[in-house]
């Protein structure tokens, strides 16, 4: 499973700005582009690191893809018939893959059936796939009807992140560990994990995104993907021009909004927000103890810290432009009350110990706290902030920084974590479920072991419900998270988008690809 945006979990795809529009093409060349970590395995039935999605999106195709205002608009579908619980998609026609091999309807049901066969384990499934989806082709019809158990209000929507491999990755998906077999504009040619991926543009090339085509003035004819985890070496990569475009999100945002030679775009950046883990032997396991550490953290201030103060205050869980517009938070989490915390802890049967570390059955209140080291310095600033807090409540606290990768695998395989800050960007509040309801990690996607009935139960109605009335659900469903601490969202992240002789349009976590641009100017 993973992790959402940039850092983290992410189900990349929403409105974006077009980074740096205006500029003169100029032919060719090569477009370097800064990634945070290394993404890790590239097979999109695995793919929740948000890094790793921004990879794949040279790649592979959706089905349909997002216009410049957020609407839905055709890539391999031409055109889409939808029902309350299906929708049928009609393939464009002489769509091949990279091995030359042709994308038909029954390519894409393959993709899907495999990822919602239990036997996969596919972390996507119930995330960036609906759960139980299934799909029927009909090759000579050149349709393909993907269809969910109960009525599903955002099924059309869903396919924007749906990556659709092709030709031999296919047959054998094991050739899909560091390599890519799709149907999209770029090629991967060189993976060398830790450092770089390199991709070629594909010739012919002309059913993208309401119809995009490859072979147009300033495409570039090579896009490289360059491993820089610190932000401060991808700001001077970028005002030196060894680098074209780089995501920002910590303190080196001012020198390069101050830079004159830099195009710059502010995007939102998901929630910088913290889980306890709930399975059994955490401290999290007891709602009392998760809404009395919630108490002793003074989040306001831990919203400027994370943020390096260039966040907002958080009001929900999706990306803007939200479907569901609204305020789901305020007023809805625990508020800071160090002594209201203290008392409840003690209630809890947690009493400080001699060295002031509370102790319940001999047992130390130990809090294991994780993050993400790939979101600059605020968030390692964060973790300290947490860390005091807690400690100033009587917990024994650990920090462990570690990369995306890392930190997924402690999320889903060895849960060794008591705590974890943990971004999840999503654009549809359905592909949050997956997450927050189910088995726990590793059975499921669901890694802090949540168990939220109310969560659950109106995220449920809300999934079938259509319009305002399942928008009001799906806000009520996020305040049923926050008043026990089930998920504690501090603040909304804004990032910088910073390019240099180059323009693009950037979704969260995904490249248009045929959008990128080079100028000239780097």
């Amino acid at each position: 499973m993973t992790v959402l945006c940039a850092l983290g979990l992410l189900a990349a795809a929403c409105g974006g700005g077009a980074a740096g529009g205006g500029a003169t093409p100029a032919q060719g060349g090569t477009f370097t582009f800064a990634l945070p970590a290394d993404p890790g395995a590239l097979d999109p039935a695995t793919a929740v690191l948000s890094v790793t999605n921004t990879v794949l999106s040279l790649s592979y195709d959706t089905l349909v893809s997002t216009g410049e205002k957020g609407e839905v608009v055709p890539a391999l579908a031409e055109k889409w018939d939808v029902g309350p619980d299906s929708v049928t998609f009609t393939l464009r026609k002489g769509v091949t893959c990279a091995d030359g091999s042709p994308l038909t309807p029954s390519t894409v049901a393959e993709n899907v059936n495999y990822i919602t066969d239990p036997a996969s384990k596919s972390p996507v499934h119930g995330v960036l796939v609906p759960q139980g989806m299934k799909a029927e082709a009909d090759d000579a019809a050149g349709t393909v009807t993907l269809s969910t158990p109960e009525p599903f209000g955002f099924i059309l929507e869903s396919t924007r992140t749906m990556f659709i491999v092709c030709g031999k990755g296919l047959k054998d998906r094991s050739l899909l560990a560091h390599a890519t077999s799709g149907s999209g504009p770029y090629t991967l040619t060189e993976a060398v994990a830790g450092d770089h991926y390199t991709f070629k543009v594909r010739e012919g090339y002309a059913w993208g995104p309401s119809g995009g085509t490859t072979g147009q003035p300033g495409q570039p004819d090579t896009v490289v993907l360059k491993v820089v985890p610190n932000e401060q070496t991808a700001a001077n990569l970028l005002i030196s021009g060894g680098l074209n475009a780089a995501v920002i999100f910590g303190v080196d945002r001012a020198r390069l909004e101050a830079d004159p030679r830099i195009t710059k775009e502010i995007h939102s950046g998901g929630n910088g927000q913290f889980f306890y883990h709930q399975g059994e032997g955490h401290p999290g396991a007891d709602p009392a103890v998760r809404k009395a550490l919630t108490q002793a953290v003074n989040l306001s201030e831990l919203a400027g810290i994370a943020s390096s103060n260039t966040g907002r205050p958080a009001t929900g869980l999706v990306l803007e432009p939200r479907p569901c517009p609204g305020d789901s938070v305020t007023g809805k989490v625990p508020a800071y009350d160090p002594a209201a915390a203290s008392a409840a802890l003690d209630a809890a049967g947690w009493k400080p110990g001699p060295d002031g570390i509370r102790v319940k059955d001999g047992e130390k209140l130990t809090l294991r706290l994780l993050y993400g080291t790939t979101r600059g310095a605020g968030v390692q600033a964060a973790a300290e902030y947490l860390a005091a807090a807690w400690r100033k409540a009587g917990a024994d606290v650990k920090l462990n920084g570690t990369i995306d990768t890392k930190l997924s695998e402690s999320l889903n395989v060895t849960q060794d974590w008591d705590v974890v800050w943990l971004p999840i960007s999503v654009v549809l509040p359905t592909q949050l479920t997956g997450f927050l309801t189910g088995p726990g990690a590793p059975k499921g996607a669901n890694f802090a072991h949540l168990d939220n009935k109310r969560y659950a139960e109106l995220a449920a109605k809300a999934t079938g419900t259509p319009g305002p009335e399942g928008c009001k659900l799906w806000l009520e469903a996020e305040s049923a998270l926050f008043e026990p601490a089930d998920l504690v969202p501090v603040v909304e992240n804004t990032t910088l988008v910073a390019l240099k002789g180059a323009t693009f349009r950037y979704l969260p976590g995904q490249f248009l690809p045929l959008t990128i641009r080079m100028t000239g100017g780097g």
